[in-house]
This record gives structure tokens, C-alpha cells and sequence, in this order.
């Protein structure tokens, strides 16, 4: 598991319970996307639309559970993002 996915995974925790919701991974990378994207958190391409973040999301949820845990969410980005 990489930092980058750990400092990725902090900023879309909104509500900072240590999961991820669908709706925080959308929110989340429509609100900061850019800005992390900027700071070097995220790839400029891996800001998408709300399609692209709840393709995301859907690919992520392994046991469909509908919350991500940082095992998860880490197991796609770094793939994903070449992490």
C-alpha cells in the first residue's frame, strides 16, 4: 500500500470515521479533485465526473459492502494510478 493512497484515502474520508462511502468518494473528488490532483495526491487524469468517481467507488467495494476500507480503496488507486 502506498502513501500517496494513504494521503488520497484521508482526504476523501469527509467525515473521518476511517471508511469510505459512495457518497464521500463522489463529493470528495468533486470538491478537492483539483486541488490534490495540483498538490500531487492524485493524477490530473484520475479527476473525472460523478461517473468516473462511482466507477471508482463500485470497482473498490471488493465484498459490496458499500464502505471502502483503506485496504480496498489502496488496492485499486495503486493499480489504477501506477502507484
Amino acid at each position: 500500500m502506498s502513501d500517496k493512497a494513504r494521503i488520497l484515502f484521508d482526504a476523501l474520508d469527509l467525515d473521518r470515521d476511517g471508511t469510505l462511502t459512495r457518497t464521500e468518494v463522489i463529493r470528495a473528488l468533486r470538491e478537492k479533485g483539483p486541488t490534490l490532483a495540483a498538490r500531487g495526491v492524485l493524477p490530473f487524469w484520475g479527476v473525472g465526473d460523478v461517473d468516473d468517481s462511482a466507477a471508482l467507488f463500485d470497482q473498490a467495494d471488493q465484498n459490496g459492502d458499500r464502505v471502502l476500507s483503506f485496504e480496498e480503496f489502496a488496492a485499486v488507486v495503486d493499480r489504477r494510478f501506477g502507484w
